[in-house]
């Protein structure tokens, strides 16, 4: 098997406050910025697919313009996850998978489906949705992370469905939401949302050594000791791992990321 490798990155790479030296550089092109964050980032978390679709030309450019092994996750449209029926998703997320992401090529990472904190598990109609998730398009092997924010699915059954399915729980390690450490597919995907304005690199040095020592436990197949599981039962084999650093001090988050990536010595 190849090395997992483990990618870091942050969400985004529009955002006011990280212009002017905080990340970009003073005076630093708009229009370059996915240029420049992908040379300091080895992964970046697509946010805006989750409001509104792209033209195939879009993807295109994105991967024109980011350098070889770097990866895109796509946040899926809120149309897909944010329904009380999700069993009836399927015109949803195949007009989102057949927008034209496979433009992407092999910078195209997890497709993250996000679900909003009020949704609460319901065995059967959850695993109807699993079942509706494409495994590949145009050629192109399609991985999935399910993001929960309900304490109902910290259940054995929302594990086990989602190992069948190898679809990825997301780790969020969050002041609002419990947090579900299970690892359930071929691959980690974790969002550290706590980062704070008072510490340069949005957590302190032991906090980012601690992270880094979770994402190598996470690649070498291991599961981290302290999380909050509910079977801690994954088969042991390594995994690529997807760390990004989102919303709290969003600022901050670059930093974080480069800050993670220069302790994995990725």
């Amino acid at each position: 098997m190849t090395r997992p490798v483990i990618r870091a990155g942050i969400g985004g790479w529009t955002f006011e406050p990280w212009r002017g030296g905080v990340f970009y550089p003073e005076k630093w092109p708009q229009k370059r910025e996915l240029e420049y964050a992908a040379s300091k980032l080895t992964a970046i978390e697509v946010n805006g697919t989750y409001y509104s679709g792209f033209k195939p030309e879009t993807f295109a450019k994105w991967r024109d313009e980011t350098p070889d092994g770097f990866v895109f996750a796509l946040k899926a449209s809120r149309y897909c996850t944010n329904r009380k029926i999700l069993a009836d998703a399927g015109l949803s997320i195949e007009k989102f998978v057949d927008q034209g992401i496979t433009e992407l090529g092999d910078k195209l990472g997890p497709i993250l489906w996000q679900f909003m904190a009020t949704k609460k598990f319901d065995a059967q109609d959850f695993a109807a949705f699993l079942k509706l998730l494409p495994r590949d398009r145009d050629g192109l092997a399609l991985r999935h992370a399910v993001q929960v924010r309900h304490e109902s699915f910290a259940v054995p059954d929302f594990i086990a469905m989602c190992r069948d399915a190898n679809v990825a729980i997301v780790y969020a390690r969050s002041d609002d939401y419990p947090a579900i450490a299970d690892v359930t597919g071929d691959f980690v995907y974790a969002r550290f949302e706590t980062a704070v304005a008072d510490e340069p690199a949005g957590y302190t040095s032991r906090d980012l050594d601690a992270i880094a020592g979770m994402a190598r436990d996470w690649a070498e197949g291991a599961e981290p000791a302290g999380l909050a599981y509910v079977t801690q039962d994954a088969p042991e084999r390594p995994r690529d791992t997807f760390v990004f650093f989102i919303s709290g001090a969003k600022e901050r988050n670059p930093a974080a990321a480069q800050a993670l990536i220069a302790r994995l010595g990725e």
